[in-house]
């Protein structure tokens, strides 16, 4: 009777918290209802199951329990009940049927963006978010892995013209224009990732050679967190990204100050910083772009690649047993080819970071700024 009184205590202390349990969804911000309503679906029908079978086995054990005298009773042994089997394999069908049914139907109105939807490329490396958008065709040029480098983070092919126009967001930063369709489309250049909005409803794995899309509408003007929902390794937890919803006018203000491929594959100061500004800011400014800071902390606090406080001019141990005084020249071979030498006591998990001349001055004057050490 125990393991009965235990069961029923389960099924009550699950279906109170459900109910008055302090976590709940964020507010909803954009068309997706369809979403909050295949899940109540989801959790109504596995929720009866749940009940039903917990109180039919308390039933079962305390109807056929056995005490006293009736204990040396034999059960009778019953190993075929086609009646039971049909009505078991009907009730299971129809369960089923009702969770997959308007999943289904959901799901594919999910990927099926109506035609004027404006088509927005998310680019997913680890662990910072880069964002495109068509230029005045209305077209996104073609990209490839080989063309992948520090001028072209993105991989657009220069050959292609439609590209040349395309409006680049190298920041974790996007804004999107209000009760406009969105149509997203998805690509990752190393690991799995997932661009996830809680308010939209809307997320889709990143897959390294393909592109995956969803749609939507943005229902409500505001700011909203984007983050990674695929681990995709130890910056995971700071793979996280802004999404500013605003009004059409205010958008497209903000969408021609980003500069066009065209623009951008021309000699220029650090990615998104102005010439001429401070050295220490832009630096500061890339660490933060570039997810630097998920591994490597500042302030001398251990983390899951080695503080940069005081490392300029520090002697470091590398795991096979070498030593170097971290310099311009280390530092610059630590960014652009980290598996080269592993920090002693270190994992070497960092991934290869694309560079370019002036991103790599401006990390290497911040790092040098950071209370350097004197021999």
């Amino acid at each position: 009777m125990i393991i009965a009184i235990v069961l029923i205590v389960l099924v009550l202390a699950s279906l109170l918290f459900h109910f008055i349990n302090p976590w709940h969804q964020p507010a909803l911000a954009s068309n997706w209802q369809q979403m909050d309503d295949t899940l109540t679906i989801t959790f109504v029908i596995t929720g009866i199951f749940f009940v039903i079978l917990n109180l039919f086995l308390v039933y079962v054990i305390w109807r056929f329990r056995r005490r006293g005298a009736r204990a040396s009773e034999t059960v009778a042994y019953q190993p075929v009940n086609h009646r039971l089997e049909r009505w078991l394999t009907g009730i299971t069908t129809v369960g089923i049927v009702a969770l997959l049914a308007p999943g289904l139907k959901v799901y594919a109105d999910y990927v099926s963006p109506p035609k004027d939807a404006l088509e927005v490329e998310v680019l997913g490396s680890q662990w910072q978010w880069r964002y495109r958008f068509p230029g005045a065709d209305g077209k996104l040029g073609g990209t490839d892995p080989r063309f992948v480098n520090a001028a072209n983070p993105f991989g657009l092919d220069p050959a292609d013209a439609s590209g040349q126009d395309d409006a680049l967001v190298d920041s974790s930063e996007l804004h999107l224009p209000l009760k406009q369709p969105i149509k997203i489309l998805l690509r990752a250049h190393d690991v799995l990732h997932d661009f996830y909005v809680p308010p939209f409803r809307a997320r889709m794995n990143m897959v390294p050679g393909l592109v995956t899309t969803f749609w939507f509408t943005p229902t409500q003007a505001g700011r909203f967190e984007a983050m990674c929902a695929q681990l995709c390794g130890v910056g995971h937890a700071n793979m996280r990204g802004l999404v500013v919803v605003e009004e059409p006018a205010a958008f497209q203000a903000w969408l021609q100050q980003k500069p066009s491929f065209a623009r951008a594959s021309q000699p220029a100061a650090p990615t998104g910083l102005a010439a001429g500004s401070d050295p220490l800011a832009q630096g500061l400014a890339l660490a933060k772009a570039k997810a630097c800071l998920a591994c490597h902390s500042v302030d001398g606090s251990a983390g899951v690649g080695p503080t940069w406080k005081g490392l300029y001019g520090k002697t470091e141990s590398y795991a096979d047993g070498s030593q170097e005084k971290v310099d311009d020249a280390v530092l610059a071979r630590e960014m652009r080819e980290p598996a080269a030498k592993v920090v002693k006591g270190f994992a070497p998990i960092m991934p290869k970071t694309e560079l370019s001349d002036a991103e790599l001055a401006a990390l290497t004057a911040y790092i040098r700024s950071l209370e350097p050490v004197k021999n």
